[in-house]
């Protein structure tokens, strides 16, 4: 079991680490609802039609959601 020290110490490196869920603690608190803590932004690509077919009946396959592929993808991508 933690001392309260201890547990103090590892509670500053969580909230240095993701400040965004101890804000979303902190409006629960005082709202009673839990905001959303990933946000997403709709967007428009224009792409060849013949390639959106193919990774249209790729995700209808696999049973995946396009936007989900898509993210998954550009992450590789950038990572």
């Amino acid at each position: 079991m933690l001392s309260g020290n201890e547990f103090a110490k590892l509670a500053d490196k969580v909230i240095e680490k993701h400040p965004e869920a101890f804000e979303a603690m902190l409006e629960f608190e005082r709202t009673k609802k839990l905001p959303r803590l990933q946000y997403k932004e709709r967007v428009n690509f224009t792409i060849d039609f013949d390639l959106f077919k193919k990774f249209r009946n790729y995700c209808r396959t696999k049973g995946v959601k396009m936007s989900n592929e898509i993210e998954k993808l550009i992450r590789k991508d950038i990572d």
